[in-house]
């Protein structure tokens, strides 16, 4: 189990409900679910019972529970004498992205690590988005946020969180009578996407180049609140992570739909130099991405 499963039935147990654990953990409904699914998968037993709508443990997650305050209570203990060490350390952390929907969550987070180390400032390299990777190689950026790992050995690939995209469409679309698209439903779409090459875009990487599917059209457009005025319109559909579209969501004119049965996931992954000597506030930033942004 992860630590972020961990994290999960603690609230749920603490919280007294999955609302409350889904307003306390900052997870989409859907993410918790995935998440809890994951852990009783990998336990191989269920976790809690489902007794007229109420999670109850069940001896299994009895254990695990256990386990989690001592697990979660010793990462606290950990962290506390990390950022202690580290605390006096004056640095800079360099950082960029592969897309511009990460700047959503960036600042309110880098805003919660400044708290914690306010001697290590954190500055975004705008000019490196859509090429992190050149940027990092070349000494432009000291970590890069993708979801695209390459075989490039004088680069290490260290695991952030998991996030799931959806396709977004105009209210009354045909898309929202079905429970889920294939990629066969995308041959008949004006698809919006944010950047090229299409190797690089995870819809054509994970489903539609696999299934050889062509869209009808595709269009190019880098700005997020652009593409959403283009899916109200009724102009063509966008696939973007559930976080990203957390500020659109609120428009009676926006539906999303789920991409296959078991959803379109990409792994997220922060980049770094190999073999390269860093300070220990650079772990703990690492750290810090993993354990605070869940989806």
């Amino acid at each position: 189990m992860e630590i972020r499963h961990l994290r999960v039935v603690k609230a749920i147990v603490e919280e007294g409900s999955i609302v409350r654990a889904i307003d306390k953990l900052h997870l989409t409904p859907s993410a918790l679910s995935h998440q809890l699914r994951e852990a009783e998968n990998q336990v191989g037993a269920p976790i809690f019972f489902r007794i007229n709508k109420k999670l109850v443990l069940t001896p299994v997650g009895e254990r695990v529970l256990s386990r989690a305050y001592a697990i979660l209570g010793e990462l606290d203990t950990l962290q506390k004498e990390v950022k202690e060490l580290i605390g006096g350390e004056v640095g800079r952390i360099r950082l960029s992205t592969e897309c511009y929907t990460s700047y959503h969550w960036l600042p309110a987070m880098l805003r919660r690590f400044n708290a914690d180390f306010p001697h290590v400032e954190v500055s975004i390299n705008f000019e490196a988005t859509h090429q992190p990777l050149p940027k990092l190689l070349s000494g432009h950026i000291d970590l890069a946020i993708t979801s695209d790992p390459v075989p490039e050995t004088a680069l290490e690939f260290v695991e952030l969180f998991r996030d799931e995209l959806v396709a977004v469409v105009p209210a009354g679309h045909p898309w929202t009578e079905k429970p889920y698209v294939t990629a066969q439903d995308f041959a008949l779409v004006n698809l919006i996407i944010h950047s090229l090459p299409l190797e690089t875009v995870t819809v054509f990487q994970k489903l539609l180049t696999p299934a050889v599917v062509s869209p009808a059209k595709l269009t190019v457009l880098p700005l997020t609140e652009a593409s959403i005025e283009l899916v109200k319109a009724d102009m063509g559909v966008v696939v973007m992570a559930q976080w990203a579209l957390k500020p659109y969501l609120a428009s009676p004119d926006l539906r999303t739909v789920r991409i296959t049965p078991e959803g379109l996931w990409r792994q997220q992954y922060a980049a770094r130099l190999r073999n390269h000597d860093y300070p220990l506030y650079y772990e703990s930033f690492i750290q810090f991405l993993a354990q605070e942004i869940q989806f």
